[in-house]
Parts: C-alpha cells; structure tokens; sequence
C-alpha cells in the first residue's frame, strides 16, 4: 500500500538541474531515494537520476501530475504560470525563495492546494 500511495505522487520538479549544488538536484535525489516517481523540467539540458529533463520552454504536455516542486524564483515564474496550472495538480510546493502571491492566487482559484514549504524537509519527515 506505502509503494502505491507513492506511485500516485509524480511530482515535476520546475528548475530542474545537474547541477549537484543545487536544491532541485537535491529534491530529485531524495525523490529518487524516497520511492516517488518524478519528471524534471527546467531550462538546462541533462539527466537526473535517470530522468531526462524536459525543456520547460517547449511547455510539454503532461497528465497525472500529482504535485509540482518549484525552483525557479518569482522573477522568472510569470511565463510558466499558465501551463503550470494547467497541467492541473492537486499541489503546487513553493520552496524556500519561489513565493509568488500571484502565484499562489491563481493556483488556489483554480482548486489547487498551495504550500510554502520545503520539498527535502518534507521528505525527510515523511509528510510528502
């Protein structure tokens, strides 16, 4: 049951990298350690824990996304907004530095739960 309460949470990790310093790259380890299946999107090319990494440019059509993990900055969001709530998840997780009230208004209107929250932390204490 643990296994398929994981498989139901295909997480996107927006501003996704192979960068190793970076907190993406860590949310796509811990994800990958943790059991949850995940796609990564960004605008840097590569592969992270055997997952290629979409181009976020090319707004790919995606389905089944249970949450999205952001990375970007609020600077840089107001493009992706759009198709990021329409791919339609159940959660949008604003990590620490991508707060955006606009952001957060246009998901929760659009029936979204909105979290200011850190993927890793979550993770690690079992509340993803």
């Amino acid at each position: 049951m643990e296994a398929e309460k994981m498989s139901e949470k295909l997480t996107l990790i927006v501003g996704a990298t192979t960068n190793r310093t970076r907190y993406a790259y860590f949310a796509a380890s811990r994800l990958a350690d943790a059991g949850f299946p995940f796609i990564p999107i960004g605008i840097k090319s590569g592969e992270v824990f055997g997952e290629e990494i979409l181009d976020l440019r090319t707004k790919p059509a995606l389905e089944q996304i249970h949450t999205i993990t952001l990375y970007i900055g609020p600077a840089h969001q107001a493009e992706w907004i759009d198709y990021l709530v329409g791919l339609k998840p159940k959660r949008i997780i604003f990590n620490p530095g991508t707060e955006n009230p606009d952001f957060f208004q246009k998901a929760k209107a659009n029936g979204i739960e909105v979290l200011q929250a850190c993927t890793l932390v979550m993770i690690a204490s079992n509340l993803y």
